[in-house]
């Protein structure tokens, strides 16, 4: 029995605040377009992923809580808490990189199994 998206994206969550980067890019399709949330735009391809997220966390931590699933033919819709702290810990005060402690919509296009399209949007 294959997995549904809603259970592969929650793994994916796991995944990413255990800073297990394989463990998420293996979910990945080849030529993925990722959201870039601290500069824009998005990045393309797994090793792109892997470059970004190696960038980001080197300068903070984040941390997302998915709290609502909505899904539709084509794409799954996350309602998450991202937090995001300094690299030791705590909270980081306003706002940097683009990033502060908030509640926003990631959405999930996938094809073939895998995660095709990421995208960022303010919760509604």
């Amino acid at each position: 029995m294959s997995e549904t998206p809603v259970e592969i994206i929650k793994r994916i969550y796991e995944r990413f605040n255990a800073r297990d980067i394989d463990g998420v890019l293996s979910e990945l399709a080849d030529d993925v377009a990722w959201a870039n949330g601290m500069d824009g735009g998005h990045v393309h391809g797994r090793e792109a992923v892997r470059d970004y997220w190696t960038r980001q966390w080197a300068v903070v931590s984040p941390h997302v809580e998915p709290v609502a699933f909505r899904t539709t033919d084509d794409d799954v819709a996350v309602e998450v808490i991202q937090s995001v702290f300094d690299l030791d810990g705590q909270p980081l005060k306003g706002q940097t990189h683009g990033l502060k402690d908030k509640t926003v919509m990631h959405i999930f296009r996938m094809e073939n199994g895998k995660i095709a399209r990421f995208d960022i949007r303010d919760a509604p």
